[in-house]
């Protein structure tokens, strides 16, 4: 952000903490505390990073109150340290303001209804009855269905498309190349060949709604799939047909959930973990990254179900002791009963 920045003492005012130091310091961006420079804002939330403290060059940090006196720069000693540089973030960079218009190249197709207000980029296609609402953004190449709606203040970036439809709740934003209403994953067989049954269901996405590139949420078969409030999706995650994501969870990139699974709300589901289908996971589940889960969870906690890495040599002669757990648990059980007769196969 050029020119003069934001007073410390302004900031603390809007977002809370106890100010240390001078606040008049202005802060025209952020940095990490190891590369931030005068001017700029940096945090400290992971005690790991604690050694950089000492040495930052940082106009000024935000630190738990565990590390008040951890340094002599301006500070602001912050309940969630990352939370109050999330803020400032928000308030040096907002997001460009929508230009309103509609390109010469875009198509509106016959009954679409586009606000005034919004802005309509190049080779956009906005299909009859569709709505775009006020001022919300199609970038460049989007494509949006029969009957489809994106709701205000809702910004998609180039080449999304939308299915017909399928709704984007107001203050949306999805980036580039996601795909919103494709068919579910939806075969029956007939004598030996796939008959593919009809998605006639749609998807329909809540308000404040962030989904991240390339990502896929696939139109319910019968009812729709359903993406409430709040949701947060990282790049590259595939829901199935008739998923339920619950308000304010996050999902990390490539993550997998198969058809017809419900995730509460306020959960947290790590990078690349897979939810089998026809499973339901309770509100505030946090599931480690690479987990596979098979049923569902009906209390709130942490699930994990990664086998740590480690050197392959050692990996390797620990897989040889998992493949024999079954054979040990029954002469662990024949042991317990005193029988001495354990059999050649408990050996294999």
């Amino acid at each position: 952000m050029a020119g003069p920045g934001i007073r410390l003492g302004e900031l603390v005012e809007r977002f809370g903490g106890e100010l240390l130091g001078d606040p008049e310091v202005r802060i025209v961006g952020l940095g990490t505390l190891r590369n931030a420079g005068p001017g700029q804002l940096a945090f400290l939330a992971n005690p790991r990073y604690r050694g950089e403290l000492a040495a930052t060059r940082a106009g000024a940090v935000a630190v738990p109150s565990s590390e008040r006196d951890a340094t002599d720069r301006p500070r602001v000693v912050a309940r969630d340290p990352y939370l109050f540089f999330a803020r400032v973030s928000s308030v040096l960079h907002p997001p460009p303001p929508v230009v309103p218009g509609v390109h010469p190249t875009a198509v509106i197709e016959r009954g679409a209804h586009v606000a005034p207000s919004a802005a309509i980029g190049p080779h956009c296609v906005v299909g009859e009855d569709a709505v775009v609402g006020e001022r919300a953004t199609l970038g460049p190449g989007c494509s949006l269905g029969r009957e489809s709606r994106v709701g205000n203040d809702s910004r998609l970036a180039a080449r999304v498309t939308v299915y017909d439809s399928c709704t984007i709740g107001a203050r949306a934003i999805v980036h580039s190349g996601a795909v919103i209403g494709a068919d579910g994953f939806g075969f029956a067989q007939d004598g030996g060949r796939w008959l593919k049954i009809p998605q006639v269901g749609a998807v329909c996405i809540g308000d404040d709604v962030e989904i991240g590139a390339n990502t896929t949420i696939d139109r319910g078969a019968l009812e729709d799939t359903v993406i409430e409030d709040g949701v947060k999706l990282d790049n590259q995650i595939q829901i199935g047909h008739n998923c339920r994501i619950g308000a304010h969870t996050a999902i990390a990139g490539c993550v997998g959930i198969a058809g017809s699974t419900t995730v509460g709300r306020h959960c947290m589901i790590g990078g690349a973990a897979m939810l089998s289908g026809h499973i339901t996971i309770a509100d505030r589940v946090v599931v480690a990254g690479g987990t596979a889960i098979t049923r569902s969870v009906a209390k709130p906690g942490v699930y994990a179900g990664v086998y740590p890495f480690e050197e392959n040599a050692a990996w390797s002669r620990n897989a040889v002791w998992v493949r024999k757990l079954a054979a040990l648990a029954r002469r662990v059980r024949r042991l317990e009963r005193g029988d001495a007769a354990l059999g050649e196969e408990d050996e294999e």
